[in-house]
Order: structure tokens, then C-alpha cells, then sequence
């Protein structure tokens, strides 16, 4: 899932000054101010590397599919089509755009990975995390699963909020990329393509898709908390002498495990934020012209497509084996 947004550590905070703490607060605050800036490098410089993967994901996503499946074996030896994966979609797209194409739309979505990284550190600013409990090994498990499920409204609030600051430059993103696919201009700048949405679609046009993606986030989370809560006050055994170890990675296996259940939601978040906007990539034969992000889902499903585009490596083509001679 772009799945959830990575959960930045906390912003330092300044200690409280009047008028005879303002130098010991100048540094503390200097210090903050340092910290959130880094953080917005870093997710800068991780959205612009990230940037061509996501690119042909998205491309995926929406069905294009301009080159041919090839003809490959599975782990049985028996053929099956493949169709292209992440490295010779990526060449066919330098192919045609150079390769500054592989960064196309990626001016908005910095802009909205800073917007997203500054909302979370101002609602961490606002609600602190120091002066909520966190969970120890020494709380009983009624005490640690009310900390679990407080600190998890608390990466909720923060989530739903960044995503909704961010989410009208990640529509942006999301039209500028799919222009590849019927070679348009419409979203040729930032500012033009606000004009052009507004103008279009009125206010809601800046927030289509955002429901699934909120409900990917929220679900994401819950699961992901709540599950590496269980497993390591149930199944892990104190007694065993690599207990915290695992601890310590139960969360992180939890998510990669999570993000598949709910990668359906970002996908239809994302088709929806392209869907009949005057793009080739959101009219027929692509996509109909949903009337709401569960008739996406619905039609996905019928489909048997709801899961398209979250394998970029090892893609089977749609269709059986026996449609060609086996040797």
C-alpha cells in the first residue's frame, strides 16, 4: 500500500519558556525545528527514489498493459504468460519519454509527501506522545491493551489527518502520471491543473479516493497494532531467551501481512482519482465511469482484478496456460 504512510518518530519538543526560559528554550526549539526538517528531506528523498516504481505501479494499476506477455515456466515447469515486469516496463516507458519520464508527476507528489510530513509533526506537536503511557512489559494485559488502543487512535488521528492535507497534490500526481498512456497535456503544471479540477469538478474533485485510502489507513493500523499486541503477549513466551527479539519485529511482519489485505483499498483509491476525469487511463476501454468508489470495488471484483498491480515482478497474465501450444 503507497499502502500507510511510515510512521515518522516524534517531533522533539521545546520545553515551556516565559520570559525567563526563552534561552533554555531556544536551542530545545532550534532542535525541533532541525529534526522536523529532516524528516521532510528524508520522505522528499525517499518519494523522489520511490518515484519510478510507483510510477509503473500506478500504470498497472489503471490496466495498461502496452507490451506483449512472454512465455515462462513456474515452479511445476509448466508455461504460463508473464507479462512484463517492473524493470522492462520501465525501460519502455524511457523508451518513449527518456528518462526523465520515469519522474513524471513527480513534482506534486514531493509536495504532497511534505504537506503529509509537516501535518504529522504539527498533530504531534498538538498531542504529544509523552504524555500518553506507553506499553511495558511490567503492565498486566488489561493495562497493555488500553495503551495499545490509545496509541493506536493516536497514529490514526495523525494518519487521517495527513492524508486528508495531502490527498487534493496526490490526485494531481496521480492524473500527471496516467497522461502517459493517451499522451495528454491537460495536467501540465501544478497551478494550471488546481485551475482545471476546481473548475471541473468543483471542491470534491481534490478529494476523490480519498474514502478507500482513509479506510486502507485505519484498517491498516487497527490490524496491524492490535495483531502484534496478541501475538506478543500470547504467543510469545517470556521464558524463551530470543523473546524480545522477536517482539521487536512481530510489528513489522504484521504490516508486510496487513498491507496485502488491505491493498485493495489504495487500488481503488487510486483509480478513482483518475476515473472520468478526461484522461484515456479513466474512460473505457480502461475503466467505466464508476459513480462511486464501491461500484470500483465492485467492478474489480467481478473482474477478479482487485489485487492488480501489487506484484511488479512476477506477473501472470490473465488467461490460461492452455491458450498456447505446450511443447
Amino acid at each position: 500500500m503507497a499502502a500507510a504512510e511510515p510512521l515518522l518518530p516524534p517531533v522533539a519538543r521545546a520545553p515551556p519558556g516565559g520570559v525567563t526560559g526563552r534561552a533554555a528554550a531556544g536551542p530545545g526549539a532550534a532542535r525541533a525545528e532541525g529534526a522536523e526538517g529532516l524528516f521532510v528531506v528524508l520522505g522528499a528523498g525517499l518519494a523522489a527514489a520511490s518515484h519510478p516504481l510507483l510510477y509503473v505501479k500506478l500504470l498497472v494499476q489503471v490496466g495498461h498493459e502496452p507490451l506483449p506477455p512472454t512465455v515462462g515456466r513456474n515452479v511445476l515447469g509448466r508455461k504460463v504468460l508473464y507479462l512484463p515486469g517492473f524493470f522492462t516496463y520501465a525501460r519502455h516507458i524511457v523508451e518513449v519519454d527518456g528518462k526523465r519520464g520515469l519522474f513524471r508527476g513527480l513534482t506534486p507528489r514531493l509536495i504532497s509527501s511534505t504537506l503529509s510530513t509537516i501535518t504529522r509533526g504539527s498533530v504531534k506537536k498538538a498531542f504529544p506522545l509523552e504524555d500518553m503511557e506507553h506499553v511495558s512489559n511490567k503492565d498486566d494485559v488489561k493495562t497493555s491493551f488500553r495503551k495499545v488502543v490509545e496509541e493506536t487512535s493516536h497514529e490514526m488521528m495523525m494518519q487521517c489527518v495527513s492524508r486528508v492535507v495531502s490527498h487534493p497534490l496526490h490526485v494531481i500526481s496521480m492524473r500527471c502520471m496516467v497522461q502517459f498512456i493517451g499522451r495528454e497535456v491537460k495536467y501540465s503544471g501544478i497551478f494550471s491543473a488546481i485551475g482545471r479540477i476546481f473548475k471541473e469538478e468543483g471542491i470534491l474533485g481534490f478529494f476523490i479516493g480519498l474514502v478507500p485510502h482513509i479506510l486502507g489507513d485505519v484498517i491498516f493500523l487497527w490490524c496491524c497494532n492490535l495483531l502484534a499486541h496478541f501475538i506478543n503477549t500470547y504467543a510469545v513466551d517470556d521464558n524463551f531467551s530470543q523473546a524480545l527479539v522477536i517482539r521487536s519485529y512481530t510489528k513489522f511482519v504484521m504490516g508486510i501481512a496487513v498491507s496485502m489485505l488491505t491493498y485493495p483499498f489504495l487500488l481503488v483509491g487510486d483509480l478513482m482519482a483518475v476515473n472520468n476525469c478526461g484522461l484515456r487511463a479513466g474512460l473505457p476501454p480502461y475503466a467505466p465511469a464508476f459513480t462511486s468508489w464501491i461500484h470500483c470495488w465492485r467492478y474489480l471484483s467481478a473482474q477478479g482484478q482487485l489485487f492488480r498491480g501489487s506484484s511488479l515482478l512476477f506477473r501472470r497474465a490473465p488467461m490460461p496456460a492452455a491458450s498456447f501450444p505446450i511443447d
